[in-house]
């Protein structure tokens, strides 16, 4: 059970920190269900009091109440409100009490539309919901995080099935420490000078950053370069809607698996080329800092209006413009998303079965286009709606 695996791995200062935002990117976006992959940190510059890198789902009690975590020169994040203790639900934390606006402007009092669907073949049922691992408190209004339609399928649903299981959260950060860590500064060794050169600049003002990004190898610099430019936009972990789901879900219920293991989507970087790893990385480096905040800021409206092809439109004409060689661009879409996308869905049909309905929650950019979920179940029967 993931209570018993997080009493044995219980909160403590770790060397590895971690820290969190939207990526813009197709691969960093759909892929921040491991979302220690994109957040943890090697060295001393960037320390956590958790048991692994935060950015997604409190998985367990072990993490309630956890705060945003902090990144060289960036504030530190507190949800309470002075003298207001914090929630105990895990991964739960209401807004300010006397807070009237949020990063998205006023407070709302209905949740956000969120891209929800419903999938059916005969007596099979399958809901989806596309999530973002970071979030704003307006986005899960108290009392009503989610449309009365999502709630029910929550209720209807025996098993709540995420892109990892809470196990293998909870142990992931040892992993990316493993094979994205190097023990001497190797990221000039993997880098051409020129690229090496525009990944400086942009960490001028950060030093510490600077220095502890030497250590990594450049799958993982790339799913972290973005972070420092997402920070501003105001998002935070504690509002990721899985952890939402889970507040949810987990006071009825507890079946949560996982659609992948941690090795599987482990290889999904540790297999990538030396071409394919200085494309992510060059990618994070073609636009400002500015303009990566704006990407961030899009896609969180989108995803808030909740239609997942044109979340999946606004990607792949974002993705045209930044891809330095297509052809190498192409082939990371390719193992980062597609390949991901297939065996989410072969794992959902071996779950879902005849007057067994379950409910799936994976990143956004998985649901929509061609080669997106959807319609990869409409592609084995089922029938696709809006919910």
């Amino acid at each position: 059970m993931p209570e018993a695996l997080a009493a044995r791995r219980p909160a403590r200062r770790l060397r590895e920190g971690g820290c969190c935002a939207v990526f813009a990117r197709r691969w960093r976006v759909c892929l921040l269900g491991w979302t220690a992959l994109a957040c943890v940190l090697a060295g001393s510059a960037w320390p956590v009091d958790t048991a692994y890198a935060a950015g997604a789902v409190a998985n367990t009690p072990a993490q309630s109440g956890r705060p945003a975590l902090p990144v060289p020169g960036a504030p530190r994040v507190s949800n309470a409100a002075p003298g207001q203790p914090r929630a105990t639900l895990p991964g739960f934390n209401p807004p300010p009490a006397n807070s009237a606006n949020t990063a998205s402007g006023p407070v709302r009092t209905q949740p956000a539309h969120m891209p929800f669907y419903v999938a059916t073949r005969g007596t099979t049922t399958i809901y989806i919901l596309g999530t973002l691992h970071v979030g704003d408190p307006a986005d899960y209004p108290v009392n009503k995080p989610f449309r009365p339609q999502i709630l029910a399928a929550l209720a209807a649903s025996p098993t709540l099935a995420l892109e990892l299981s809470p196990d293998d959260l909870l142990v992931s950060q040892d992993d990316v420490s493993k094979y994205g860590v190097c023990r001497s500064a190797c990221l000039p060794k993997y880098l051409p000078e020129s690229l090496w050169h525009k990944l400086e600049v942009r960490l001028r003002g950060n030093p510490a950053a600077l220095d502890e990004i030497k250590r990594m190898r450049p799958w993982l610099a790339s799913l972290l370069v973005e972070t420092y430019d997402s920070l501003s936009a105001g998002l935070q972990t504690e509002y990721g809607t899985e952890a939402q789901l889970q507040n949810v879900y987990l006071r009825t219920r507890g079946k949560i698996v996982g659609l992948e293991t941690l090795g599987e989507q482990m290889r999904a970087f540790t297999s990538l080329s030396s071409a394919q790893q200085r494309e992510m990385l060059a990618q994070d480096l073609v636009q400002t800092p500015a303009g990566n905040l704006a990407d961030v800021q899009t896609l969180h409206r989108l995803w808030q209006v909740g239609d997942a092809d044109a979340i999946a439109a606004w990607q792949t004409a974002k993705s045209e413009v930044l891809a330095r060689d297509k052809r190498v661009s192409d082939s990371i879409d390719n193992k980062i998303v597609y390949e991901r996308n297939r065996r989410f869905v072969t794992r959902m049909l071996l779950i879902a079965g005849p007057n067994k309905p379950v409910f799936v929650a994976v990143g956004a950019l998985h649901l929509g286009g061609p080669k997106g979920v959807l319609q990869l179940l409409r592609q084995h029967g089922f029938v696709v709606e809006p919910g």
